[in-house]
């Protein structure tokens, strides 16, 4: 997994200058400046933190703990169901959890069009359908689906409030929402965490209402009128983890202007982590 990180490319170069201004679509422009192969993703198209067993140390679990962790978001969705999966990504998650709980449909709604074009074969792979949309505006009927699952993407919705209001709409009664979010614990205290917390909402292009703690995501989805919400901490085996493989791999690659620059916007996000500032919650609700 030591492998050798790659050229920066015009797109990396967009990104930057896209700090400064992000459009109205801010999402879709972080990704579609990372593209399709980003260099520090723990596996080929895989985009999420992983659920580890270990510390990071071994590179060799990283493609595990990638797909574990939609293994855990997918597994209280219901069997044999219509499966709407928000923000999919590259859709490499999407045949995975079409294993885990075989779905009647599995859609997936996705913001980016490149990601969408990128995860075609992917989706046909997992027998599903894509479609370009806003999380917060969801382009389907009411009482469309049984289940609804979001790997690691509601931090990047406009609104967490809306979103759950949307999978209100889009739920048939009975149907179940089940997210990974990563949740704030606390606000930042003095200068450099506030400096090193604003780095994460620039690079992300991120409001600053992605900033909430779990008892406030909790809140949003009660609030958006699902009920059974039950959120579970498990941040030492998703964001520990990580931190600690990525900065393996950095260490281990050569040197270069993306490598800096990924070792600058590491250290700031190993900052939170280790003052306690950041958790990763998995969260499921009904209709």
């Amino acid at each position: 997994m030591n492998e050798r990180p790659r050229p920066v490319t015009r797109a990396n170069v967009r990104h930057a200058l896209a700090m400064l201004r992000y459009g109205a679509n801010p999402a879709a422009t972080v990704y579609e400046s990372i593209g399709p192969d980003f260099f520090l993703a723990l596996d080929e198209g895989w985009l999420n933190l992983g659920l580890w067993s270990g510390d990071g140390g071994d590179a060799a679990e990283a493609p595990v703990a990638v797909r574990r962790l939609v293994r855990e978001v997918a597994a209280p969705l219901p069997r044999g169901g219509d499966v709407l999966d928000v923000g999919n990504g590259l859709a490499a998650q999407d045949p995975l959890i079409a294993e885990t709980v075989a779905p009647a449909t599995l859609t997936a709604l996705n913001v980016t069009w490149s990601q969408l074009r990128a995860g075609r074969p992917r989706l046909e792979e997992a027998g599903a359908r894509g479609v370009n949309g806003d999380a917060c505006r969801m382009p389907f009927r009411a009482g469309s689906f049984d289940g609804l699952i979001s790997v690691e993407a509601a931090f990047h919705f406009p609104s967490r409030r809306r979103f759950f209001e949307e999978a209100r709409r889009v739920l048939r009664p009975g149907g179940l929402v089940s997210t990974s979010d990563i949740a704030t614990v606390r606000m930042p205290r003095g200068p450099r965490e506030a400096l090193a917390a604003l780095s994460q909402l620039r690079v992300w292009g991120l409001h600053r209402t992605a900033a909430a703690t779990a008892p406030a995501i909790a809140s949003a989805a009660a609030t958006a009128g699902l009920v059974d919400v039950e959120v579970r901490s498990v941040g030492p085996r998703t964001i520990g983890p990580a931190l600690r493989f990525v900065r393996d791999r950095l260490e281990a690659g050569p040197g270069g202007a993306q490598a800096a620059g990924a070792r600058l916007m590491l250290g700031q996000v190993e900052l939170l982590w280790a003052r306690g500032m950041l958790d990763y919650v998995l969260l499921t609700a009904r209709r």
